[in-house]
């Protein structure tokens, strides 16, 4: 048996019986057990809750913080309430500070086990704007909760309506006829398909996308979409996942990021590891949120939009 955590598969951390048999050979609950994560914290995430307190009883700090967090924070934002009540119970400290203001205790107040550790006196709970944020973002996962396909593209602008992305564009209305086509066969000219978009209004700003491709997450529409203003775009790539991008005034500022890929650090703000605990794993609601939208469905993204648009001829990627 390894006298380390290598070749440790994910459903092995629910296997109390490996995990003592890896303990036994000498690895330590301390040690480096995924890029940087001590098996402490690998565990309070993915693990079960025996194997968790087995670890935190031989852990030489329960408290031990890695890229400034405990395993106790870990669990708490990997929605693991079980395993948090288990490293509190081996003294675990809810309230250290960490995380630029959210310390274990203060993070579960904003999510679905609020009441999971008692608040003690003095130690202060969600603000009035953090709580609204709270609402916003569970509003924006209902709202965008039956997204579930792939392949489409979609950009969310800030303070601009529909009319004026198109203006911005440059685009011209798109005839009936050829969406009909396109949906009959969204492969058949990729060049032309690419060009036609669909523009909707939603409070705070429009939404741009296309169901069938990545137009609407093209640079060069990121570009001229965000003059004076910003938008955050995504293409669920079917073939490698989620990526991400932004623009702020004409300037692309992200790329190949992972919107709703829930990792933040202790040099984000205070509203961004908040954001990225309510929204991981939500990507549409994390580019609604940073763009101030507030859709009331899914339409503006994987239906029927306000407007059906075409591109002019030109380079739109760069």
């Amino acid at each position: 048996m390894s006298a380390d955590w290598s070749g440790m598969g994910w459903d092995a951390w629910s296997d109390l019986g490996t995990v003592r048999a890896r303990l036994a050979a000498g690895a330590s609950p301390d040690a480096d057990a995924d890029y940087g994560r001590t098996a402490l914290q690998v565990a309070a995430e993915e693990g079960s809750t025996g194997v968790v307190a087995e670890l935190a009883a031989r852990s030489a700090d329960v408290d031990a913080e890695v890229d400034g967090r405990t395993a106790l924070w870990s669990a708490v934002f990997a929605g693991r309430a079980d395993n948090a009540r288990v490293l509190a119970e081996a003294g675990a400290n809810p309230w250290r500070p960490m995380m630029n203001g959210w310390p274990p205790g203060r993070l579960a107040l904003a999510g679905p086990t609020p009441d999971l550790f008692p608040r003690p006196d003095g130690e202060p709970g969600l603000t009035d704007e953090e709580s609204a944020f709270v609402t916003r973002a569970r509003g924006l996962i209902a709202a965008l909760d039956d997204i579930t396909d792939d392949g489409y593209s979609v950009t969310c602008v800030a303070g601009i309506d529909a009319a004026e992305a198109v203006r911005r564009l440059g685009a011209t209305p798109a005839a009936d006829e050829e969406i009909e086509d396109i949906y009959e066969d969204p492969f058949d000219d990729m060049d032309e398909i690419l060009k036609v978009l669909g523009v909707t209004d939603v409070p705070g700003g429009c939404v741009v996308a296309q169901p069938w491709g990545y137009g609407a997450a093209m640079p060069g529409v990121q570009k001229a979409l965000s003059a004076g203003t910003r938008c955050y775009g995504l293409y669920a790539n079917p073939k490698s996942g989620t990526q991400g991008s932004a623009a702020a005034d004409g300037v692309i500022v992200e790329w190949d990021t992972h919107p709703g890929g829930g990792y933040t650090d202790e040099s984000k703000s205070t509203e961004e590891i908040l954001r990225a605990y309510l929204l991981q794993d939500h990507a549409e609601a994390e580019l609604c949120s940073r763009a101030g939208l507030l859709p009331a469905d899914s339409r503006s993204i994987t239906g029927t939009p306000d407007l059906w648009v075409k591109l002019p001829d030109g380079d739109h990627w760069s």
